[in-house]
C-alpha cells in the first residue's frame, strides 16, 4: 500500500519511516510512504501557505491553490487515490474503518496546521475527513502517523507471522490480560490456566477474559 502525506513537517514522519513495525514493512515492499513539503508549491518567495481568514477572526487559514495543486501533483501518479484531510470535524477512526481503508492501494493524507484548511478543499478535493479522537492538536501530522500504523496493521504481512484478528476491538471486544516470566513477582501470579498447557481451555479463558474487560472498561462497546 502507498501513502501520499502533504503536510508542513515531512520530517516529523521519520518516526515511524525509520523505526518499527512501518519501516520493516516498507523494506520488505509491502508499504510505501512520500512525504510532499506543501511550501514547495506556494506561489510566493517566501514560500507562504496560508492567509487571514475572510470575516476576521484569531489565526491563518491554509490556502487552496498550494494544496490542489499538491494534490493534482500525487494523482498524476495516482489518480485513484483517496484523499483523506486529518480533521476533528471528520468521522472517528475505528478498527472496522482503518481494515476498510486497508483494502485500497494508495491513500493520501493532508495534514492541516493553524486553523485548519480553505473550505473549498474540503468540499472539492478531498474524498473523506477523518478524526482520531474528540480533541484538537496542533497539527494532522500525528493524527496521520495514527492512521497509518493503524491501516497497515490491516494489511497482509505487516505484523509478519502476527496477526491483526486478535486486536482490542477485532471482534467487537477489548483483548485478553497478558502475561510472561517469571511466574511470580512481587507475590503476584500468573493464573493457573495459561500454564495448564490445554488451548481449548485457555482460549475459553481468553474469551471471557476478554468480554469482562470489556465490561469493566468499555461498557458502551457490550451495548452495541
Amino acid at each position: 500500500m502507498h501513502f501520499d502525506v502533504i503536510t508542513l513537517f515531512p520530517e516529523m514522519f521519520s518516526a515511524i519511516k525509520d523505526e518499527g513495525v512501518i519501516a520493516r514493512s516498507i523494506k520488505k515492499s509491502l508499504l510505501s510512504i512520500n512525504t510532499w513539503q506543501l511550501r514547495d508549491f506556494s506561489d510566493n518567495k517566501h514560500r507562504n501557505i496560508d492567509d487571514a481568514p475572510y470575516g476576521g477572526g484569531a489565526g491563518m487559514v491554509m490556502q487552496v491553490k498550494p494544496i490542489r495543486d499538491c494534490i493534482n501533483k500525487i494523482k498524476q501518479n495516482n489518480p485513484k487515490t483517496k484523499v483523506i484531510y486529518l480533521s476533528p470535524q471528520g468521522k472517528k477512526l475505528s478498527h472496522n474503518l482503518a481494515k476498510e481503508l486497508s483494502a485500497l492501494d494508495s491513500l493520501t493524507l493532508l495534514c492541516g496546521r493553524y486553523e485548519g484548511v480553505d473550505e473549498r478543499v474540503i468540499e472539492h478535493d478531498v474524498d473523506m475527513e477523518i478524526s482520531i479522537g474528540d480533541y484538537v492538536i496542533s497539527g494532522g501530522e500525528l493524527g496521520a502517523m495514527v492512521l497509518i500504523d493503524a491501516v497497515s496493521r490491516q494489511i497482509p504481512g505487516v505484523l509478519g507471522n502476527q496477526d491483526s484478528l486478535n486486536d482490542s476491538f477485532a471482534n467487537g471486544l477489548l483483548d485478553y490480560p497478558h502475561y510472561t516470566r517469571p511466574e511470580v513477582i512481587n507475590d503476584q501470579v500468573v493464573p493457573e490456566i495459561l500454564l495448564s498447557g490445554h488451548q481449548a481451555n485457555i482460549d475459553a479463558w481468553r474469551q471471557d477474559q476478554s468480554i469482562q474487560n470489556t465490561q469493566k472498561k468499555r461498557k458502551d462497546l457490550i451495548k452495541k
